[in-house]
């Protein structure tokens, strides 16, 4: 096996990749082949075809079916009674059985500008496969509850993505450009063996953009990072703050209140609550604690977890029921103010993922929540 190579970023050097989990939990792949047989089940049909990142990287239990980060999944399963039938192109097959492939799998492959979806629901025995659209609802719920294999690799991840905002954003001044900061955060996560889904920076001067895409600007005074990373299938989103200055007084209030405002919502965060009714409470906890009533509509709220950056977006139409075992991230927002961090409900209530010691907390509600990064 070929060492990779490693190289130092402008700010900090990168950190050594541990070793990856290799994909396909057979324990989990079982509750998981399960799940999918009892959507067949009520659906009255013999098979199902799964053509979603999302719902290839679940079942598969973290394998790898992308090559281009914007681009379409390069293999499709078919779940019928018999197992399950996994099918990419010529020119990924090797890749695929060597690296990707769990136990049990069968592997067939189609030419590189075949027809993938086609050829995968043609292996159905009635040619006419059960679709991921027509159970997305099902499908979803059967992704709520991490198993114990996700949930300890989701874990290293979220650990993962909060240590490299700690070492990014510690070496960090004023003169440093939302590029170069967005760099070294990606370089971290890459060193991981994970992917930078989502990298954002907003330095003093661009405060006011909630979804802020780098520029060559310095991050000046104050800034905001935000990394959603990607690894076994599994998204881990985290947002930190730095400043290089104390801070006036209107922004250590509104960071405080905006903690508050979470405090609320992983209040509401519990077994059996669904997610129009904490969508609900999150805009009642703006007003509660100052923003106003309208806060809730200049930025989406998160949601649950896992397998994509939100599953799903919460909404006042979104009627889910909240479970056990389920990953969440909210991310409240403010002007010039936002908290983000990966939680995972359990039996002792929420527990947050993407923490490392070294960065400063504050107890919020009788949890350690971050405080904004003074070096």
């Amino acid at each position: 096996m070929t060492t990779p190579t490693q190289f130092t970023p402008a700010l900090t050097a990168v950190t050594v990749p541990r070793p990856l989990t290799a994909p396909g939990n057979v324990a989990d792949r079982a509750v998981k082949r399960q799940r999918v047989l009892d959507i067949m089940d009520a659906a009255g049909r013999e098979s199902l075809l799964l053509t979603s990142n999302t719902a290839l990287t679940w079942y598969l239990d973290g394998s790898r079916v992308h090559i281009s980060l914007a681009g379409d999944p390069i293999a499709a399963l078919l779940v019928d009674r018999s197992g399950d039938h996994l099918v990419t192109f010529n020119n990924e097959a090797g890749r695929i059985a060597a690296e990707e492939l769990p136990d049990g799998v069968s592997l067939d492959s189609v030419p590189w500008n075949g027809q993938l979806h086609a050829f995968a629901a043609g292996m159905a025995v009635d040619g006419d496969p059960l679709v991921e659209a027509a159970v997305t609802a099902e499908l979803r719920a059967a992704r709520q509850q991490l198993l114990p294999g996700e949930t300890a690799r989701y874990a290293e991840l979220s650990a993962d993505a909060a240590a490299a905002m700690t070492d990014v954003l510690t070496a960090a001044t004023p003169e440093t450009t939302e590029f170069q900061l967005v760099s070294e955060l990606a370089a971290r996560i890459v060193s991981v063996g994970a992917e930078p889904l989502v990298l954002l920076c907003n330095g003093a001067s661009r405060s006011d953009f909630r979804h802020p895409l780098a520029t060559h600007s310095p991050i000046g005074r104050r800034a905001m990072a935000v990394v959603c990373a990607r690894r076994n299938g599994l998204v881990a989103n985290v947002t930190r703050w730095i400043a290089f200055d104390a801070g006036t007084p209107q922004e250590l209030d509104a960071e405080a209140r905006i903690a508050a405002v979470e405090a609320d919502i992983f209040r509401a965060t519990v077994p059996g609550a669904r997610l129009n009714d904490i969508f609900a409470e999150i805009k009642q906890a703006y007003a509660r604690h100052g923003f106003g009533e309208d806060q809730w509509t200049l930025h989406h709220q998160g949601g649950p977890a896992g397998y994509a950056g939100r599953d799903p977006r919460v909404t006042a139409d979104v009627t889910d029921t909240v479970v056990l075992n389920q990953p969440f991230t909210w991310n409240p927002s403010g002007p010039g103010v936002k908290i983000e961090d990966t939680v995972l409900l359990t039996d002792s209530g929420l527990r947050v993922l993407t923490t490392d010691d070294r960065w400063p907390t504050t107890q919020v509600d009788g949890r350690r929540r971050p405080l904004t990064l003074r070096p």
